[in-house]
């Protein structure tokens, strides 16, 4: 098997088709009110799918957690610790929900965290000082 991709479920298929391509600069790969949109980013299929068009393929009903989500991360990388804090304040000053200011880890990956419109949690890091 070979990674194809990585979806999440959403509640407003709009808003966060919006935050994907204009504030993330995802390409968009579908019509933004269809039930599965396909975004993509540096070769990486992103998938956004309307909780209640999957609901009713699969005949089941889900639950979801809302809020700010620490299940999972969506990890994007800069060339350097320059560019970490130019893209948080970039994507925050475009409507990101900024989570962690820009910081450098004891590991050495200068870090920041922010959120889509659903509470997903999004990393923008990078390695490189210079």
């Amino acid at each position: 098997m070979k990674l194809d991709g990585f979806g999440i479920f959403v509640k407003d298929m709009s808003a966060m088709v919006q935050f994907y391509r204009d504030v993330l600069g995802f390409d968009i790969k579908e019509d933004e009110n269809a039930s599965n949109v396909y975004l993509e980013k540096d070769g990486t299929l992103f998938l956004l799918y309307r909780r209640t068009d999957f609901e009713l393929m699969t005949n089941r009903k889900y639950n979801y957690a809302s809020g700010i989500i620490g299940h999972y991360e969506i990890a994007l990388s800069v060339e350097n610790y320059a560019a970490v804090d130019k893209a948080f304040d970039e994507v925050v000053s475009k409507g990101a929900i900024g989570i962690l200011q820009p910081t450098t880890e004891p590991w050495g990956q200068r870090t920041c965290y922010i959120a889509d419109p659903e509470g997903n949690l999004i990393e923008i890091g990078s390695f490189n000082i210079n």
